[in-house]
């Protein structure tokens, strides 16, 4: 496939309504055909590991999207052992798929981060990065070369909906019904961890 792909990576643990509405708005502002959702198999900034297994979240990120034209799943750092490092990523998308161009879309409060990130300096080379953050972040500094869209601010944190459902409480609106039933037939995030 050529043109110009979105690439979306996370957790994901669990996707849900605000990850749904960046890549739908980003797609938009960017005039991108796809968007990706990339899950990391192991995120090396995310102390203590994931709540929900690979499998679990990658299964949730296809029922999130299943049927919305644009958004796909994208497996690549599902089927390499982690740390998933993004510059990994690219390179192998890069050499699975010639023709295409890809934007990596972080959030602007990981944006600042980006200088930290594995091989930094490659990431802009093998990408366009573009950051994404509410009306509020204009003012915020980013690295150079990165480039900065608006989208709509949505209060809804991973976080706060694993804290709910340990609680028992609704995840209604928060994810998609189907992801909702996946949580609940799995039994996903009820012993407290994440």
């Amino acid at each position: 496939m050529s043109g110009v792909v979105g690439l979306f990576g996370g957790s994901f643990d669990p996707i849900h309504h605000g990850h749904l509405l960046v890549a739908q708005a980003a797609a938009e502002v960017l005039g991108l055909g796809e968007v990706r959702f990339v899950p990391a198999r192991e995120q090396p900034f995310k102390a203590g590991g994931h709540a929900a297994s690979a499998d679990d979240r990658s299964a949730m990120v296809e029922r999130a999207i299943a049927g919305a034209p644009g958004l796909r799943l994208e497996r690549t750092e599902l089927e390499r052992p982690g740390p998933s490092y993004t510059v990994d990523t690219l390179r192998a998308l890069h050499a699975r798929e010639p023709g295409t161009g890809f934007v990596l879309l972080v959030g602007s409060d990981a944006a600042t981060g980006l200088p930290r990130w594995h091989e930094a300096p490659e990431l802009s080379r093998l990408a366009r990065v573009v950051a994404f953050g509410r009306a509020g972040d204009a003012g915020r500094a980013l690295p150079p070369g990165i480039e900065l869209i608006t989208v709509p601010a949505v209060e809804i944190s991973s976080t706060a909906i694993r804290e709910r459902v340990r609680r028992g409480q609704s995840i209604r609106y928060w994810v998609p019904d189907a992801v909702a039933e996946f949580i609940a037939a799995r039994g996903l995030y009820r012993d407290g961890a994440g």
